[in-house]
């Protein structure tokens, strides 16, 4: 009898010290994500289930979530382009970042099907040359891969860097497109 209480305590608390562990993962390395909508196709799909890494810092071309600014309890995901301090600008589809060419391939395959001769990235006007002026301190400036439908810094301004949840890095769901997001 004294053994099988023994087992049973062992087992009770190997599950106890398995859920602490999964919960401190889940609140302080990683969240899982879903993509909502289409700004950032074709990177990441509608519905795609993805992991977010918490705690990071951020860099450029990173893909971040953040909560909306503009519709309470919404997150956005989208791609950090500016950091502090940048002045960031487009001149026909060219990412000039301080004044230097800077490419940008994980938008080639969605250049590539546009057909009405328009740039891929515009202005909210509809501009094909447009600027934003240095990026604030503590600011980050970010855009949707698919530029013409997405809702970014074009709309809602600057996004507070303190506000960013998470780094997206992987995606887990649907099980065809498990594995690291290309940057």
């Amino acid at each position: 009898m004294k053994d099988k209480n023994y087992e049973w305590l062992k087992s009770a608390l190997f599950l106890i010290g398995l859920v602490v562990v999964l919960v401190a993962v889940r609140l302080f390395i990683f969240t899982p994500v879903v993509v909502k909508g289409d700004s950032m196709d074709p990177t990441l799909q509608d519905g795609e289930r993805v992991i977010a890494l918490l705690n990071t810092k951020v860099k450029r071309f990173d893909i971040v979530t953040f909560p909306a600014p503009d519709e309470p309890d919404k997150y956005y995901i989208k791609r950090v382009i500016g950091l502090p301090g940048d002045t960031v600008s487009y001149q026909n589809d060219q990412l000039l970042i301080n004044g230097k060419k800077v490419a940008e391939p994980y938008l080639n395959e969605y250049k590539k099907d546009l057909t009405d001769g328009m740039p891929l990235t515009l202005s909210p006007n509809q501009e094909a040359s447009f600027k934003f002026e240095k990026v604030p301190v503590g600011k980050i400036l970010v855009l949707g891969d698919n530029r013409r439908i997405s809702k970014d810094t074009r709309s809602i301004g600057f996004i507070d860097e303190k506000t960013v949840s998470g780094d997206v890095k992987f995606v887990f769901w649907p099980l065809k497109e498990i594995g690291f997001i290309n940057k």
